[in-house]
């Protein structure tokens, strides 16, 4: 590594060799996501052994030695804020990575503060001073500069050390197995970006009947299809909120389509006609085969949810701010609806709610259920704590 980039494949093969011997990485990249389908890949950073390496995957054109890496269940890889790194590796390579630690998750496990940029924590954890994240940087553009190089470095200089820390505190908290469980989570949910339906986190499916949704899955992936030939970002075929409008108009020909606003440009007119096909395949599906919304309770019932949820939204700040753990990661919003479906009205077709299970049962699973099933009081104890509310079961 007497280079800070390595742009030879022989080198970057060496870097690997170095890695395994370790045991432990530091990993980081750089990447452009607004003109390709998938974020482009530009750079990759590594620290180990107290030296930071960059690779130019523009010159480097086997990354299959590193991603062999990530994947194995022998090297410890610590990055920040990771998920697209995951991303990378599991478009990469099909596989997950298996011994993956994320400082900013596991700053939420030991602290209150989730999500925290790198800067921030390497502030806190080591009274250090990063670099400043180079935000506007085109990483695509060759040659990369001196000043982009160090930056770039910056991202990982610090992650070992700072995970040593952590790690150490973590143990003797004993919440080790609460952030190994989070880093499993992590790479589990963006995992399942590639196996789930993600033509339902369209916005404003809610408001759309079955015939509509079935518009909206047909055009969802006649986007992605024409998204992945043309490697550009999907919504910039056609945008979410066109989406929406079509399943609602429903057009049965190019005109109708093209009258519709910010529809009526050049390249529609080539792409209308198959756009016209799947809104018209979607007509066709069987009443009883359309997709219906997964979860769709009734008017009051939903306004219940809401006034409940914010009651135990109310128990779970104060309980996160007394033992020290983010409450972001800890639970949302949906989450404590969920509990509420689950535990108040029987609810029990999805799974069991996440803050009844897990490191996050430990927390407040029992606090919640009790409050739900009014074996608990809760009065002001302390005005001035950060933590003033004070939760007692009744006899």
């Amino acid at each position: 590594m007497s280079s800070p980039l390595i742009v030879q494949q022989s080198e970057f093969n060496a870097l690997c060799e170095q890695i395994l011997d370790a045991g432990i990485v530091a990993f980081d990249t750089e990447f452009v996501s607004e003109f390709t389908y998938r974020p482009e890949l530009s750079l990759l950073q590594f620290a180990i052994n107290g030296k930071e390496v960059a690779v130019d995957p523009y010159e480097v054109k086997d990354l299959s030695p590193w991603w062999d890496i990530m994947t194995n269940d022998s090297t410890t890889v610590v990055v920040h804020g990771g998920r697209e790194e995951v991303r990378f590796c599991r478009h990469f390579s099909g596989k997950k990575p298996q011994k993956l630690v994320d400082l900013q998750v596991a700053e939420g496990v030991r602290s209150r503060s989730f999500p925290i940029s790198y800067t921030a924590i390497v502030a806190r954890v080591l009274n250090e001073k990063a670099g400043s994240k180079e935000t506007r940087t085109d990483w695509r553009r060759r040659p990369l500069t001196q000043q982009q190089i160090k930056y770039a470095l910056d991202d990982v200089k610090y992650v070992i050390k700072i995970w040593k820390i952590q790690e150490k505190e973590l143990a003797d908290l004993g919440r080790l197995e609460w952030a190994e469980a989070e880093f499993q989570r992590m790479i589990d949910e963006v995992d399942s970006e590639f196996h789930r339906e993600n033509w339902r986190r369209i916005p404003g499916l809610h408001k759309l009947k079955p015939r509509e949704l079935a518009i909206i899955r047909e055009l969802f992936d006649w986007r992605d299809e024409v998204a992945q030939e043309k490697d550009q970002p999907a919504r910039r075929i056609l945008r979410d909120d066109l989406l929406i409008e079509l399943a609602r108009r429903k057009p049965t020909t190019t005109q109708d389509l093209i009258a519709t606003r910010d529809l009526n440009r050049k390249n529609m007119f080539k792409l209308a006609p198959e756009m016209i096909h799947r809104i018209a395949k979607a007509q066709e599906i069987p009443k009883d085969q359309l997709p219906q919304h997964v979860d769709s309770p009734n008017n009051q019932q939903n306004q219940d949810e809401q006034v409940i949820g914010k009651l135990l939204g109310i128990a779970l700040a104060n309980r996160c701010a007394e033992i020290n753990v983010a409450q972001t990661l800890v639970g949302t919003a949906a989450d404590l609806r969920h509990l509420v479906r689950y535990h108040v009205y029987g609810e029990h077709s999805e799974e069991k709610p996440r803050l009844m299970v897990g490191w996050r049962a430990e927390v407040c699973g029992d606090l919640l259920t009790d409050v739900l099933d009014g074996k608990i009081s809760m009065r002001v104890a302390d005005p001035e704590s950060d933590h003033p509310l004070h939760f007692e079961r009744l006899d």
